[in-house]
């Protein structure tokens, strides 16, 4: 394999890993936010018999479509640092994983009452 294919999968799999990991974050963040808010449930329930699911859903995936392609394109042709932005990807999952537990949903609403 020569260096410009080997830049260029680096960038590429940086781009699509952040970009899970964003998304996933932003998933978790939906998730406390519609706890914790009968106004952000309302807003989230794009289709009523599912409710704010629906919403909660599609935003997250929206969002990490579009970083995603966002991020291939600055990314495709550069050489990034993998290691870095794995850590940084692995962070953002523990977070979203925590936004998702009802402990969590708990203490946030201790915190504003």
């Amino acid at each position: 394999m020569n260096k410009t294919n080997s830049q260029g999968l680096t960038g590429v799999a940086s781009a699509a890993i952040l970009s899970s990991g964003i998304g996933i974050f932003v998933l978790g963040v939906l998730t406390t936010l519609k706890a914790s808010s009968e106004s952000i449930r309302k807003v989230l329930s794009f289709y009523l018999p599912t409710g704010p699911l629906s919403g909660l859903s599609t935003i997250a995936v929206c969002v990490w479509l579009i970083v995603w392609f966002v991020l291939h394109r600055f990314w495709k042709d550069k050489e990034l640092n993998f290691q870095k932005i794995f850590t940084v990807t692995i962070i953002l999952i523990a977070l979203g994983f925590l936004g998702s537990f009802p402990l969590l949903f708990e203490i946030f609403f201790e915190a504003y009452e």
